[in-house]
């Protein structure tokens, strides 16, 4: 006998007030007789459920009871159904979990979560981008994290060469649409990103987990070092005000607003200095200095050279000279004839 068929039953049982063994069997694909045993068992762990002989009877709660299975209350129950209510658009599981949820929930909470699992649509795709897919993989590497069993991985690394891992699968991460997989290995900790996993084949064998091993302390760790990689390079910049905010988009963490192009700090008043539409303190001819960080001086230099002469590096020198490089190579195919004028966003005044 099932323990998820139990609090099924008992769930049944708290939204309907009454039920016969007759219901219950249509309700949980099963026959008359185990629906019985079913309602039976719950009364002999002590539940409080009674037979009601006759015409109209059935099992009920005793004196009404209904017990709580869930204990939220009812801003927990609206929480949790807003944040899982998106997923049960596409995962049955999902779905028949919230159905179960709504309920164990007292009557009061029901209508609530009922509409804030139906309140918010998550659209994972940009605008423009291409429609993402969960890896098929993710699945099967789910079940072996919960489970703890070691999986053999055909990976394609970065490089593009293909090689055979057996690794103790520790947690999975879901970063903006893209799956990644940490995990121990004979060499220690590693991270797979999952689209990159060609193969994955379940061992059976029992997988290793530190006991002090906690996963959104260690993903924290590793996007504290990639972070690091994608900024080696440093750029000052100078742009106007109104541009920091479209640069900051650019850039995301690897921008920081230093102060006006005179030197000050940010948001600290100086002589003769105006502040102006993005908050940021300017001087002089009010361009604000600006810090941006990519991997290499190229990247930096092709995040900027889009914005023609409304950015000005001020260093370093490598910089300097990607972008000189870029414009060269742009002039020598393109120019034929007079430049035209700016993009009406980029335009001064």
């Amino acid at each position: 006998m099932r323990a998820d068929r139990l609090v099924a039953v008992l769930l049944l049982m708290q939204a309907r007030g009454r039920v016969t063994a007759a219901e219950l069997a249509g309700e949980l694909d099963v026959s008359v007789a185990t629906a019985r045993r079913d309602l039976e068992a719950l009364s002999a762990a002590g539940i409080p459920v009674y037979p009601q002989p006759g015409r109209g009877g059935g099992w009920s709660l005793v004196g009404g009871a209904r017990t709580d299975l869930s204990g939220l209350s009812a801003a927990e129950a609206q929480a949790l159904f807003l944040l899982v209510g998106p997923a049960a658009a596409v995962s049955g599981e999902a779905k028949a979990a919230l159905r179960k949820l709504v309920r164990a929930l007292p009557r009061t909470f029901r209508a609530d979560a009922e509409a804030a699992a139906d309140a918010v649509v998550i659209d994972p795709t940009g605008w423009g981008g291409r429609d993402r897919h969960r890896p098929g993989t993710v699945g099967l590497l789910q079940e072996a994290v919960v489970r703890r069993r070691q999986v053999r991985l055909t990976y394609t690394g970065a490089s593009g060469e293909r090689t055979e891992r057996l690794v103790d699968p520790w947690g999975l991460v879901d970063k903006d649409d893209v799956w990644y997989l940490l995990a121990g290995t004979e060499r220690g900790r590693r991270t797979f990103r999952v689209d990159r996993i060609a193969a994955a084949e379940p061992t059976g064998r029992a997988a290793d987990r530190p006991d002090d091993f906690t996963l959104a302390a260690a993903w924290e760790q590793v996007v504290g070092e990639v972070e690091q990689r994608r900024s080696r390079t440093w750029a000052t910049v100078l742009v106007e005000d109104r541009h920091v905010r479209v640069l900051r988009d650019q850039f995301g963490r690897h921008c920081e607003v230093l102060g006006d192009a005179a030197g000050s700090a940010a948001g600290s008043p100086a002589d003769g200095a105006d502040v102006g539409l993005g908050g940021h303190r300017g001087h002089g001819d009010g361009r604000i200095r600006v810090r941006v960080g990519a991997p290499t001086p190229l990247d930096v230099a092709r995040h900027l050279a889009g914005w023609g002469a409304q950015a000005e590096v001020v260093e370093p020198l490598a910089v300097q000279q990607e972008l000189a490089r870029l414009g060269a190579e742009l002039t020598a195919r393109y120019t034929h004839g007079p430049a035209p004028d700016p993009a009406p966003g980029l335009r001064a005044g």
